[in-house]
């Protein structure tokens, strides 16, 4: 009889949380302002994301802030579609593909 064994699976998902700040840009032709990421930012923790993106927000320049998070698949480096944890003021439509 063999002998079983066990083998340790390792964790091979990431998972970030991100601030992300917009400004809004004048637009040639039409005038109407176009939104452009200004910063981001990284974070351990979904609260510390989410803190920032409301600090932000207030800021003056700062149109909107998202703070979301997403999966990294480690083996392959394909990253998820976002999970928003808030969205504040002028921030850009997201459809998810």
């Amino acid at each position: 009889m063999a002998p079983y064994i066990m083998t340790s699976h390792q964790n091979t998902e990431k998972v970030h949380y991100i601030c992300q700040t917009y400004v809004e840009t004048k637009a040639a032709g039409d005038g109407q302002p176009n939104l452009k990421i200004d910063k981001q930012f990284q974070y351990s923790t979904a609260s510390q994301a989410q803190d920032r993106a409301e600090r932000e927000a207030r800021s003056e320049g700062c149109v909107g802030a998202d703070a979301y998070m997403v999966s990294e698949d480690l083996t392959s480096g394909e990253v998820g579609s976002p999970n928003f944890l808030v969205r504040l003021g002028n921030v850009p439509d997201f459809e998810a593909s």
